[in-house]
């Protein structure tokens, strides 16, 4: 039996009917890299728009939507022809190895191993908010690991409703699309298929560089889109986009989540506690990890 490839064939015709009445409509697309679709000339202040657009055509053209940008990567063009991507039984492959993985082994915060003595606690106590929190750490035994010096910080400001809201206000805007990257040149690029974990297999992302860490990357694709829906909207070479349909709620919700995102983003400068602060606050999730 020929395996069949996944991506190959011409769905134009298809697609350009699907987009008739959407913001979607009369923008050029073609052929992209491995069995992709590209639609060129989208509005960068339009991004979201066009993404939510083409999220809801899933359904019909069997294509899962993420934005992309030859900002970084001039060989992002249309193609006249299609170029082939994997065979099905690869894709397959790809996904089951996916399913079976634990992230979270790999995906490490390289603080969750530092140690906090009693001359740094008002550094971290301060984190990037500048809201001054060391009066709720006058009893904690130091030296201390500093996930655990963040969590009695995080579950104490949210028992203090005023030093709480000092920091929501100067933190809220991280999970919000404000926040958000917006390169000069933005394309929509269709995936060949409708799979969220199989979608990582074409998700070009600084953090998961090999088959091997896009496999890790599909399995939270797939793990935070059953706890949060949330879903890619963006990749832009060392950044993430999500856009979350079920925020976590304040205490241990907002703290594994925290915790996840910064494993996946050591450059979000951010401290765990600031984060658990944003994450019931907004629907936008922001990814960051650069050489």
């Amino acid at each position: 039996m020929i395996d069949k490839t996944v991506g190959v064939g011409d769905d134009l015709p298809q697609i350009e009917a699907a987009f008739l009445g959407t913001p979607l409509a009369g923008l050029p697309l073609g052929h992209g890299p491995s069995g992709t679709i590209l639609v060129a000339d989208v509005d960068p202040d339009r991004l979201h728009e066009v993404w939510r657009a083409a999220e809801a055509l899933v359904p019909v053209i069997g294509r899962r939507p993420v934005m992309v940008t030859d900002d970084f990567d001039d060989a992002l063009t249309i193609r006249s022809e299609p170029e082939q991507g994997p065979s099905e039984s690869e894709l397959r492959a790809f996904v089951d190895v996916a399913a079976s993985s634990d992230p979270w082994l790999t995906y490490r915060h390289y603080s969750e191993d530092q140690q906090v003595d009693e001359d740094e606690i008002e550094f971290y106590a301060r984190g990037t908010t500048g809201v001054d929190l060391t009066a709720l750490m006058p009893d904690v035994a130091l030296p201390t690991s500093l996930p655990v010096l963040e969590r009695a910080l995080y579950d104490r400001l949210l028992a203090d409703a005023d030093l709480h809201a000092q920091v929501l206000g100067n933190v809220r805007l991280v999970t919000q699309t404000e926040y958000w990257y917006t390169p000069d040149s933005v394309l929509l690029m269709l995936l060949p298929t409708s799979d969220v974990r199989g979608s990582a297999y074409w998700v070009d992302f600084y953090g998961a560089l090999t088959e091997e860490d896009r496999q890790r990357l599909a399995e939270v694709l797939a793990q935070w889109r059953h706890r949060w829906d949330a879903r890619l909207v963006a990749s832009w070479d060392t950044m993430l986009q999500f856009q979350v349909g079920r925020r976590p709620t304040p205490g241990d919700e907002a703290w594994a989540a925290a915790g996840q995102l910064k494993a996946l983003a050591p450059d979000l400068e951010l401290s765990q506690w600031e984060v658990a602060v944003a994450l019931p606050a907004g629907d936008a999730w922001f990814i960051h990890n650069r050489p």
